[in-house]
């Protein structure tokens, strides 16, 4: 079927006179039936026509139904005149029913047209929504806010203007036909405006009674109800994701702060203990006291122990640096867990020589690809830490498994345990249990180190943990693909 917009009014009106035409010949010439279904079956004609090209196209066919039946089918025959005076009811009756129900199926058209409009504006509402949800970042989101309105809503360009920020946002064209001043202008006011001539909607952004800005839209505009909705969801998002900007900034600042008295707290209990050592020893050795060579000896050992104790710290935090930086090449090669195990046990026999060491490792474990050198220190700092935690001659326990797509070795400990607040802080940087925090040497960045590794081969690590009873440090690796060759990754 033809429809409206593709037939032009000249095509319609003859298109409606040829069918009343033939359908009053099919009648006349053929059929011969009373006036009666003629009327009937014009007026289900005008109907149609109402529908499907308005109103005014239906009172054409309507009245020239209404002359072609007098003419055809009233007596006399063949005149524009009506003999018996109930057949001026019958025409009239005809005309009045073919133009009110003309109007009514005219508007029902037109409440459909506008219902399915309304329904295609919510559809692309909705969209809108969703889009707007796709980003936090406050830049992002201000960029991206008049590119999305452009190609949902169909607009030539798009223009945005939040007052709290120096730049205007655009799309399209729109930069060239909407200026920052009427942009900060429409900011200013509180209704919509519109400007046909220019094909420009301008349209404030508000929170409450707030302004916040203002957009711009060029080319054909919503309706105001999707306008009105569409300025208020882009107020929203702007404000939320400022909001979550703001928030980042504020756990940033206290994220610092925090990091900051831990470092003050390392530096105060880890770096000054071996340097006050050192130099009581230096003092002791430069002053006029008459030492054998048995406590020399001693106080040079105090020397050196204390001097490597510092040097760990000191290495310790360059690698937590590089590792956050992500400037740790690792040299992925497959290798047996036992090697691991093995390898690290014996690196850490001086740390754990008070406790017993039992290590459970299931025959079929299949070699895995990860960089020995920096999971063996996984494996070492959690055996210093399962060891600093248990008291003297409590058993600790390396176990691992295969589960399907993860390696899984854990360390056990009978230990002090870790209470449920102190859990979600284990693994941050300078971090120490409270109970313990001064009667065991440390730093607090063993763990995150081991975290920080873990992280970097794509796996996790967790502890399970029952205050008094000991905890079980757990780290997954991914089991990749068997026959790759070994791999280099940053």
């Amino acid at each position: 079927m033809v429809q409206p917009h593709s037939t032009s009014p000249i095509l319609r009106y003859t298109a409606s006179a040829l069918a009343v035409a033939l359908i009053v010949w099919i009648y006349f010439s053929m059929l011969h039936v009373n006036h009666t279904t003629v009327s009937l079956t014009l007026l289900l004609y005008v109907l149609f026509i109402a529908g499907r090209w308005g109103l005014s196209n239906a009172i054409f066919t309507s009245v020239l139904a209404t002359l072609a039946i007098n003419f055809f089918f009233l007596p006399p025959i063949g005149k524009f005149t009506v003999a018996d005076p109930e057949n001026w009811v019958s025409l009239g009756a005809f005309l009045v029913t073919a133009v009110l129900s003309s109007r009514l199926s005219d508007r029902v058209r037109d409440e459909a047209k506008e219902a399915k409009s309304q329904r295609v504006e919510m559809e692309r509402l909705y969209d809108f929504s969703r889009q707007l949800l796709t980003t936090d970042n406050i830049l992002d989101l201000l960029n991206s806010i008049p590119r999305i309105i452009t190609a949902t809503f169909f607009t030539e360009g798009t223009a945005l203007l939040v007052n709290s920020r120096s730049s205007v946002y655009h799309s399209g064209r729109s930069s060239e036909q909407i200026s920052d001043e009427m942009l900060r202008s429409a900011s200013r006011e509180r209704d919509i405006q519109r400007n046909d001539e220019k094909r420009i909607c301008l349209v404030p952004l508000m929170m409450g009674l707030r302004p916040i800005g203002a957009l711009g839209i060029l080319g054909k505009c919503p309706s105001r109800q999707s306008v009105e909705a569409l300025g208020s969801m882009v107020a929203i998002a702007v404000e939320r994701a400022g909001a979550v900007e703001q928030l980042g900034k504020t756990e940033a600042a206290r994220e610092s702060e925090r990091i900051r008295s831990a470092l003050l707290d390392s530096v105060t209990h880890e770096l000054r203990t071996p340097l006050t050592s050192i130099m009581g020893a230096v003092s002791s050795l430069r002053s006029e006291l008459q030492l054998n060579v048995q406590e020399r000896n001693e106080l040079l050992s105090i020397i050196d122990e204390e001097s490597g104790r510092l040097n760990r710290l000191i290495e310790e935090a360059v690698e937590m640096a590089q590792l956050d930086a992500h400037e740790v090449q690792l040299d992925l090669q497959l290798h047996p867990v036992g090697e691991l195990v093995d390898q690290a046990v014996r690196n850490a026999q001086e740390i754990v020589a008070a406790h017993p060491v039992t290590v459970r490792l299931p025959n079929d474990l299949r070699p895995v690809f990860f960089d020995l050198r920096m999971i063996e220190k996984v494996l070492h700092h959690l055996l210093e830490n399962a060891a600093k935690y248990s008291p003297p001659g409590s058993p600790i326990f390396i176990s691992a498994e295969e589960t399907k797509d993860a390696l899984v070795v854990s360390v056990a400990d009978r230990g002090v345990g870790i209470g449920m607040l102190e859990k979600s802080f284990i693994f941050d940087k300078f971090y120490r249990g409270t109970g313990q925090r001064y009667q065991v040497h440390g730093t607090g960045m063993g763990l995150a180190i081991a975290k920080a590794i873990v992280e970097a081969h794509g796996g996790t690590i967790s502890v399970t943990s029952q205050v008094g009873h000991g905890s079980v440090f757990s780290f997954e690796l991914p089991v990749q693909s068997r026959t790759s060759g070994p791999a280099h990754t940053n």
